[in-house]
């Protein structure tokens, strides 16, 4: 009996399948190491020595070091990466409103005249009006900007 075997290599098809799947998967692991390495940086709870020790572990044994770092730690990855991309957007957010030029709105400029009329400072008819000021927007709340405002006539 001469019965030839074939493999799955033997299919060109089969052979860019088998390619294609372990390249993939090289991505892939490429990936999780790089997320993994993040994650050691990124953790707080870790002190020094623990972050080389994860990290030697890693890199010395990649594969042995990723998947023991996943099972042991792996849960709270996803909650510690949340948590930064959160205090990232806040930054941001606080970025924009300093760049945007630092405006009061109307809120903050009536509680700030309400503590100046509450230790006296002005009395009920200049808070009244200072009041209907902020309210119709010709107030100190649209002038509060740094820069003088001059006209170029």
């Amino acid at each position: 009996m001469t019965a030839q075997t074939y493999l799955a290599y033997d299919f060109p098809l089969l052979g860019a399948f088998w390619t294609m799947l372990f390249f993939f998967l090289w991505i892939m692991w490429f990936i999780l190491l790089f997320r993994i390495v993040a994650d050691i940086f990124r953790d707080d709870a870790l002190n020094g020595w623990a972050k080389t020790g994860w990290l030697l572990f890693c890199i010395l044994l990649p594969f042995l070091g990723v998947f023991v770092y996943v099972i042991a730690r792996g849960r709270n990855m996803g909650r510690r990466e949340v948590a930064q991309a959160r205090s990232q957007q806040e930054a941001f957010d606080a970025y924009v409103r300093e760049a945007a030029g630092g405006r009061s709105s109307s809120v903050d400029e009536l509680a700030r005249l309400s503590e100046i009329r509450d230790r006296g400072a002005i009395t009920d008819e200049e808070f009244r009006r200072a009041k209907e000021l902020v309210l119709s927007g010709h107030g100190p709340a649209e002038h509060s900007g740094s820069t003088p405002h001059t006209s170029g006539r």
